[in-house]
């Protein structure tokens, strides 16, 4: 009979083991079915700071409309020009020549089309003068494509930028109405396709119509009112008399057809199985994460809409006065400088996509500029002359890599910019927002309509500016 010995053979660690793995103890795999696992609310990469709902001040807006009163503004009728393009050919849109101040309200098509008809193309090289300083006034001229510095004497005689012209905008417009000579020079940065129309050309259709010269001529009638600085209606003062001086007589005049906003609104409808709601509520309740998630993808959406929106969106309703576009292409610090220039009344703050904002800290480090950051309710921020300059995703980047920067004053009381809301509504879960319960089912499914109102108000054009075309990906 033999005899049977036990021995404890080492493990691959050199450590003795009592089963057929040689384990000592519980592995973790097997401990971790009694452990209570330590988890996190449900993440969403989709949710950002949200910075503009964070820092527009929100007028209450009770009857769901809200109405801008101003004084009466006569239109200036500078608008941008579209264009039609087949092939290498560009054509203006007759009903666009409508955007010309004294062109403005004019509705007859067949004139407008001979108008068109009328337009010559031609091709500006780099550096080329498109019009001279001193020249005569003796075509109309609409930039279809490409960037024109517009460039004049100093004091000094040194020349001076006085902006920059893109697609859509337009030199001469006074060939319309009578001659005279630029006061200004106009010279291609880069290959700039034009449409001219000769003062000629403009007289012979003009002849033919009367209803186009009743209409330049009561616009150029019209357009020596007196007006401010801003176009409204001017009040007529009297100072620095002395003695009896018969003093004027004056009334302020208000817009009779003023702008009304209503109230946008961003739904969805949230389902929940009565069984999930039901038994699977521990540690987190699934209703309220649900929830959670599903406020942050409206409250996204409602900055998008504040943002790019047609009707009431920041980029679509600054006036067309408050928009400038970079000397060169990449936001500069001279660029912000021009910005500031157009909302000079006390600007709340910047907003711009955080790659715009990459791209103006590369150009100011290669300036040797080195802006400095603020604080704003506990967070660091960069800053320009002292105005904080916020991240926004929500402004777009276009196929070329051009995006915008947007400067505004903000409050009601500043005449600035301002969100709308209304507050109390029906269900309100948080302002403004409702949840709304709108039943069960046949399937045991819980249905809850989820509803944000907001809109947007610029109360006075000069508190929104805006610096278009800013490239993000110049080299060098």
């Amino acid at each position: 009979m033999t005899e049977t010995t036990h021995s404890t053979a080492p493990n691959a660690n050199g450590n003795g083991g009592i089963n057929g793995n040689g384990q000592l103890s519980l592995s973790t795999d097997a401990a971790r079915q009694l452990a209570t696992t330590t988890k996190t609310p449900p993440q969403m990469q989709e949710i950002t700071t949200r910075w503009l709902l964070r820092l527009l001040p929100w007028v209450q807006c009770s009857g769901g409309v809200f109405r801008v009163n101003r004084r009466l503004t006569y239109t200036l009728g500078d608008g941008r020009i579209t264009f039609s393009t087949t092939g290498a050919d560009v054509r203006v849109i007759p009903a666009e020549l409508t955007e010309l101040p004294m062109l403005r309200g004019f509705d007859d098509m067949e004139v407008l089309e001979a108008l068109a008809d009328r337009f010559t193309q031609h091709e500006i090289a780099p550096d080329e003068e498109i019009v001279a300083e001193g020249g005569e006034v003796d075509r109309l001229v609409l930039i279809a494509h490409g960037r024109v510095a517009k460039i004049g004497r100093g004091a000094y005689g040194d020349e001076q930028s006085l902006g920059v012209l893109a697609d859509g905008d337009y030199l001469g417009e006074q060939t319309l109405v009578q001659g005279g000579r630029y006061e200004f020079s106009a010279r291609a940065k880069t290959t700039t396709t034009v449409l001219t129309l000769s003062r000629q050309d403009y007289e012979q259709i003009a002849e033919r119509s009367p209803a186009l010269r009743e209409h330049v001529e009561t616009w150029r009638t019209s357009g020596l009112r007196a007006q401010n600085d801003y176009g409204e209606a001017a009040i007529n003062l009297s100072a620095g008399h002395v003695g009896e001086a018969e003093l004027p007589g004056t009334f302020v005049d208000y817009e009779t057809s003023p702008r009304e906003y209503e109230l946008s609104v961003a739904q969805t409808v949230l389902r929940v199985h009565s069984r999930v709601s039901d038994l699977y509520n521990q540690p987190m309740s699934q209703l309220d994460q649900q929830l959670r998630l599903t406020i942050e993808a409206l409250r996204e959406r409602q900055e998008d809409e504040l943002i790019n929106n047609r009707d009431f969106g920041l980029l679509h309703n600054a006036d067309f006065s408050q928009r400038i576009r970079t000397r060169s292409g990449p936001p500069t610090p001279d660029d912000l400088d021009d910005l500031l220039s157009t909302v000079w009344k006390e600007p709340s703050f910047f907003l711009a996509h955080p790659q715009a904002i990459a791209a103006f800290g590369r150009e100011c480090s290669k300036r040797g500029v080195y802006p400095q950051s603020t604080e704003v309710n506990g967070h660091r921020v960069p800053a320009w002359r002292g105005v904080p300059i916020f991240p926004c995703n929500k402004i777009p980047i276009s196929n070329a890599r051009t995006t915008s920067f947007l400067l505004m004053r903000t409050g009601q009381e500043n005449q600035g910019v301002v969100g709308l809301h209304q507050t109390g509504i029906p269900d309100e879960y948080q302002p403004s927002l409702s949840v709304r319960f709108m039943g069960i089912n046949e399937k045991a499914v819980i249905s809850y309509l989820v509803s944000v109102y907001y809109s947007a108000a610029v109360l006075v054009p000069d508190a929104l500016g805006v610096l278009e075309d800013v490239e993000l990906g110049r080299i060098g």
